[in-house]
């Protein structure tokens, strides 16, 4: 099967006043066409921050510092949302 989606080592970080918050950090997964993905997790574990990562939403202070977001195998983390 073809992937569609593919995480590798993605870091989603916000940098505050009081510190940096590492909301997602080196999460690695991969979707391929036809499946579905359910994303479960405690209350502040990371799941918006890596879904408004995927779509290229995060506003700041949150910024994507590092991985790639491959999407039908096009890298969008470089491209501008």
């Amino acid at each position: 099967m073809a992937q569609l989606l593919e995480l590798s080592n993605l870091k989603t970080y916000y940098f505050t006043k009081f510190g940096t918050i590492k909301a997602v950090d080196n999460v690695s997964l991969t979707l391929n066409k036809g499946q579905c993905l359910g994303i479960a997790g405690e209350s502040g574990c990371g799941k918006s921050t890596m879904a408004l990562s995927i779509l290229k939403l995060v506003k700041p202070p949150g910024r994507i510092v590092n991985g790639k977001i491959l999407f039908d195998g096009t890298d969008i983390v470089p491209l501008s949302p």
